[in-house]
């Protein structure tokens, strides 16, 4: 398989699963078995899948600052020759991180050894050391896809979290490009990206902005969850819940300054608490399709590979059900939906023009001046779904390109919807991380 970032119309479409372990989830890099992982990657293989994204814990990777684990890092390596083995790509978090609504900060980072991590020049050192480690390691292996930096930690800069580490979007991209260059100079040639959650579409004042997800590293991510207030406001399987991962990705597309830059819809799953199991398979099938019809797209990577055992405690309930296949190692409804379709969606298609674009205001630093009418029940969000109900399939520019006509030719816009921001009422919550703690023990 290519390794290449480009999506054009010569190369297929990838499909994966972020992996969860079945065994023991991420606890499994603690003490890790082979033989477990290559059952997992086997199931994975058999649904036709050709890549997985992996999620080695930073605590486990660099318990002390000076301190990356030999033992460590060598399962890195070996989990990638396992894919090898199945056919399979493998892209790395590295710096990770936030899981499922669990944080994993290596304790020379927190409580007495409080550094921001974005911004302490201390904390920075020590994470620019785990990129270049890692990647001395991993370079040559023929199916290492590359680096993202972490699952979302941007979630850790939130107003939201718990013991947030502030950022501004000035010292966001220097945390960003600063550890994107040590990826480029570890593993160079690499498609090495990053990962936001949407909290950088939907949350003013989150220091993490789109011009960030859209023109930092060599693809733009998009992590599309449902539980973030469309599905509660507009149904689970509503239209602006089946398109939602299509919504995000245009919305992207509108900050990109390269026009055939690469999406990578890199996490987006069937939650629980927005859909019954009999709707997952029906939404998937619907997700999938809604955003193979968008332009530049690189692939689908489904959360997640395998569900949570039961047998660990104090998830949110939707995290134990999200995987393709169960714990027995059999292929759930949702996975054997997935493997249907995959042969017939791999080759591309041409995608629907899209002439009609929705205008996102925009101040002089190119940031939404507001990002809640962005999200479910905003005033953007809104015109969207207004427009797909009519019929359009909508795209979306800035307020800067609106003003440039040969911008809107460039890319066959020629009519221009501009929503009044001061009608509808965003929505917009995270609802993953909500944990039951009067729950019976």
């Amino acid at each position: 398989m290519t390794l290449s970032a480009a999506a054009t119309r010569d190369t297929p479409l990838r499909f994966g699963a972020n992996y969860t372990p079945a065994k023991e989830w991420m606890h499994a890099w603690l003490d890790l078995d082979l033989d477990d992982v290559r059952r997992d990657f086997a199931g994975l293989a058999a649904l036709g899948l050709d890549h997985v994204r992996i999620f080695p814990l930073w605590p486990i990777l660099q318990p002390n600052r000076t301190l990356i684990r030999e033992k460590a890092v060598a399962d890195v390596r070996a989990v990638i020759d396992v894919a090898a083995e199945f056919g399979l790509d493998v892209s790395v978090d590295v710096i990770q991180g936030h899981l499922s609504s669990f944080d994993f900060i290596p304790s020379w980072l927190f409580t007495w050894h409080d550094k921001n991590m974005f911004t302490h020049p201390i904390a920075l050192s020590g994470q620019v050391a785990l990129v270049e480690r890692l990647g001395d390691a991993l370079h040559d292996a023929p199916n290492f896809l590359g680096f993202t930096l972490g699952n979302e930690v941007n979630q850790f800069s939130a107003a939201v979290h718990p013991h947030p580490w502030p950022v501004s979007p000035d010292e966001a991209a220097t945390w960003l490009t600063t550890l994107l260059d040590a990826a480029d100079r570890s593993a160079p040639g690499l498609p090495h990206v990053h990962s936001e959650y949407d909290a950088a579409w939907y949350m003013d004042g989150h220091g993490f902005v789109p011009t960030h997800a859209t023109r930092i590293g060599a693809m733009t991510t998009v992590h599309s969850w449902i539980f973030n207030g469309t599905a509660q406001r507009y149904g689970g399987r509503s239209a602006a819940s089946d398109r939602h991962a299509e919504y995000m990705i245009e919305l992207s597309r509108a900050f990109a300054t390269d026009p055939d830059r690469p999406i990578w819809l890199q996490e987006v799953g069937a939650p629980s608490n927005c859909l019954t199991p009999e709707q997952t398979p029906d939404f998937l099938e619907a997700t999938v399709r809604a955003a193979v019809r968008t332009e530049n797209l690189w692939g689908v990577t489904w959360w997640c590979s395998h569900d949570v055992g039961r047998e660990l405690a104090d998830y949110p309930e939707l995290e134990y059900s999200l995987g393709l296949i169960d714990q027995a190692g059999d292929a759930k409804p949702i996975g054997r939906r997935f493997a249907e379709i995959i042969p017939e969606l791999r080759a591309r298609r041409p995608v629907p023009a899209r002439p009609t674009a929705i205008v996102i205001e925009v101040d002089e630093h190119e940031v939404p001046v507001s990002r809640a009418a962005m999200s479910p029940g905003g005033a953007i969000f809104e015109a969207w779904v207004d427009a797909c109900a009519a019929g359009a399939d909508p795209a979306f520019v800035t307020s800067r390109t609106a003003a440039n006509p040969s911008a809107l030719a460039a890319r066959g816009i020629t009519d221009l919807i501009r929503p009044d921001l001061a009608s509808g009422a965003g929505t917009y919550s995270s609802n993953n991380t909500v944990v039951d703690h009067t729950a019976d023990f």
